[in-house]
């Protein structure tokens, strides 16, 4: 293993021990996955997958700013039944440990109470997709100044919500042909 793949795995370490030592057990989940390629098959780098309740998830995004510069990328989610899982990929990158950490951050927000923290304030490039997760699943996010439609038209009915698979998702008629 060369000495830049090292770093990366160094720091992906002390970082999972760091986030384990201060958040302790109300981290739901912490696993590092390796990624591994070329002819050799050689780990290239790894990533951290957190799981952590609505109440945890401003507090720990807010902690990754103390490791190094949080780097937004995306918010894919899906609906489970009682929840919408939200995922939040993420990445360090880790200046001084050397290499980049990627984070998948999972929150599970409960469809009795569709709310989270905005993340736009600490995060301000997380505003399209925090908006689109808003209308696609119907979470609410506290702190979210521009709440309007990115990809539906103006005209749409909001009460559906065309990623979910319970009774607010698009009924057959909502769904047109394209020929």
């Amino acid at each position: 293993m060369t000495s830049k793949f090292r770093k990366t795995a160094m720091a992906c370490g002390i970082l999972a021990d760091a986030l384990k030592a201060r958040f302790g057990e109300a981290l739901l989940k912490l696993e590092t996955h390796e990624h591994k390629g070329g002819a050799a098959n050689e780990t290239l780098y790894r990533d951290l997958w957190v799981e952590v309740a609505p109440e945890t998830f401003r507090p720990f995004i807010e902690a990754l700013f103390e490791y190094d510069f949080v780097n937004f990328h995306v918010i894919s989610g899906d609906d489970t039944g009682d929840d919408v899982e939200l995922n939040y990929h993420l990445s360090l990158f880790q200046r001084t440990r050397g290499g980049r950490v990627g984070i998948t951050l999972t929150v599970r927000v409960p469809k009795a109470a569709l709310s989270l923290p905005s993340i736009f304030d600490v995060l301000p490039g997380s505003e399209y997709s925090e908006r689109e997760v808003r209308e696609m699943f119907g979470v609410d996010f506290d702190g979210l100044p521009n709440k309007t439609l990115v990809f539906l038209p103006e005209d749409w009915d909001e009460e559906i919500k065309p990623w979910r698979r319970d009774a607010t998702g698009p009924t057959p008629e909502h769904v047109r042909e394209l020929s």
